[in-house]
């Protein structure tokens, strides 16, 4: 997969973290999210050998997609200790999205927790189309 950098603002909100991500396209634009909360969570110095798994997730509507997805990637950084190197949508519609996503089991002589996120939220999340682009906007619990 090739790595691309993120298109997004962090946001201030108080006891919390806030990200606005932008994407050309819904794939863009959850690739990008997912990107932006993997560059605010953990930086990560070259090494070891990654694996990729493949996620299937529904949503009731394009913001419950959002949370569910990035409530994936978290629990594998959280809960299975697995760094996430980089994600590609391979489809999405509006309930519905199938991705790849490569990893590396963490190191910590490779990877430094930046900021502990908790849980991604539904307070203030938005996720729709403005001036031709698609925006998310997206809360983190810290």
């Amino acid at each position: 997969m090739k790595k691309k950098t993120p298109d997004f603002t962090v946001l201030n909100h108080t006891a919390d973290l806030g990200i606005r991500a932008h994407g050309t396209d819904l794939r863009d634009l959850f690739e990008n999210t997912a990107r932006a909360m993997l560059q605010t969570m953990v930086r990560i110095r070259p090494g070891g050998k990654a694996a990729t798994i493949r996620l299937s997730l529904d949503g009731q509507d394009l913001a419950d997609l959002m949370v569910r997805w990035l409530g994936e990637i978290l629990y594998l950084i959280a809960g299975e200790d697995k760094v996430v190197l980089d994600v590609e949508i391979d489809s999405i519609t509006p309930s519905h999205l199938r991705a790849s996503v490569e990893y590396v089991p963490f190191d910590p002589e490779l990877h430094e927790i930046q900021c502990e996120i908790k849980a991604v939220t539904y307070h203030q999340i938005d996720v729709s189309r403005k001036n031709g682009l698609w925006q998310a906007t997206v809360v983190f619990d810290l």
